[in-house]
């Protein structure tokens, strides 16, 4: 084996390590949402805006867990020795896009967040609930974005040991 496949082998088992444990993140993130706010929605009234923002992080977690469990089950750390240059920019390239498109709709969770809580100060129905759900969303938001961007940053970092391959 060439000295540049070894490299290549070994650029690629850490960067799909550090997807794999990035995922794992984002399972404990979900798990920690689930503990504390499953047990504040067991405790508790079923009435108030720190009801409804449980109940949403409940709600929210249940398809973070699911990502992270895909996420990990995806990322194979041992099974992408040989593959190719072009192979590995294509998954770096291809996980770096979906990390800002997240990014972007992380943003757009935020804003939604903001827009429930405004709308919860002018409605008579339930504004507990909006704001609730909105708080939910500016906290989920805001941990999602600060996890896709510093994932992207981490991440991003193997393109340049795979683009000085190409020279």
């Amino acid at each position: 084996m060439s000295e540049t496949a070894e490299l290549l082998d070994a650029i690629n088992y850490h960067r799909e390590t550090l997807a794999q444990q990035g995922m794992g993140v984002l399972g404990a993130w979900a798990l920690l949402n689930f503990v504390v706010s499953g047990w504040f929605i067991a405790n508790r009234p079923r009435s108030g805006e720190r009801y409804y923002f449980h109940q949403m992080n409940v709600a929210w977690n249940v398809v973070n867990l699911a990502l992270a469990v895909w996420g990990i089950l995806r990322a194979r750390p041992l099974h992408v020795a040989g593959l190719s240059l072009a192979e590995s920019l294509a998954a770096q390239s291809s996980l770096e896009s979906i990390l800002l498109f997240n990014a972007g709709l992380d943003v757009a969770y935020i804003a939604t967040g903001a827009w429930l809580r405004a709308r919860a100060a002018t409605t008579a129905q339930l504004p507990e609930r909006l704001s609730g759900f909105g708080r939910s969303l500016w906290v989920q938001g805001g941990f999602l974005l600060l996890f896709d961007v510093g994932l992207y940053v981490l991440y991003h970092r193997y393109a340049a040991q795979l683009l000085a391959l190409v020279a």
